[in-house]
């Protein structure tokens, strides 16, 4: 028997939190674990701990499958990262960074950085190709008129899958800069300005007091 210590987090913005059914699968280089539940509620910027029962040892986990299901209403969770420690101490870290939405199992290697000629697994290889066909689905492109950029083939973000939208909390502070932005302007007097500049000093001094502040 080989028990593997998993620890899952959760994100710790906004509604990263969930009620539906998480669970995992190990993958190792020997074998994999049977699914097992993680949890029925996880809370933003909150830690799950179980342990996993293998019938043998795994050998090197080279990545973990989340699980996703839903009883009745639908709610979405946000995946910090998972941590595996295996029997012999080993630790492995799977960095996850995303929405998890309705019905879905998600893979997540393991995170240590890997070329293409690293994946001697063929379960790896499969898994890149996947990946790689999933991003090429997500960022299709089209021709918007002739001699502009291509752009994304949406109508709309909301289009878009929600790990690829722009974050509401981005958007929110983005919002929030613009309109602190405009108000010391105004305040400065940029805004309602009818003559020229006497100098460059002069717009320095304008510019100058929200110089170098980060939008967040």
């Amino acid at each position: 028997m080989a028990i593997y210590k998993v620890t899952v987090a959760t994100g710790d913005m906004v509604e990263a939190g969930t009620n539906n059914s998480i669970s995992i699968t190990l993958v190792g280089s020997y074998g994999e674990s049977r699914q097992t539940t993680v949890s029925f509620l996880f809370l933003p910027g909150k830690e799950r701990s179980l342990s996993v029962h293998c019938a043998k040892d795994l050998g090197p986990i080279v990545l973990i499958r989340l699980h996703k299901w839903r009883l009745f209403l639908e709610d979405a969770w946000f995946c910090k990262d998972v941590r595996v420690t295996a029997p012999n101490g080993t630790l492995y870290r799977f960095p996850c960074y995303q929405w998890l939405e309705g019905v879905t199992t998600v893979e997540v290697r393991e995170g240590s950085g890997k070329k293409l000629v690293d994946d001697k697994l063929q379960i790896l290889k499969e898994h890149r190709h996947r990946e790689l066909a999933a991003r090429q689905e997500a960022y299709r492109w089209k021709n918007f008129a002739q001699g502009w950029p291509r752009c994304l083939n949406v109508d709309s973000i909301f289009e878009l899958d929600s790990n690829i939208q722009f974050s509401c909390v981005r958007a929110n502070n983005f919002t929030g800069f613009l309109i602190f932005q405009g108000a010391s302007h105004f305040l400065s007097g940029f805004l309602l300005r009818r003559t020229s500049w006497s100098s460059l000093d002069e717009m320095r001094t304008i510019f100058s007091r929200t110089q170098g502040r980060d939008i967040g």
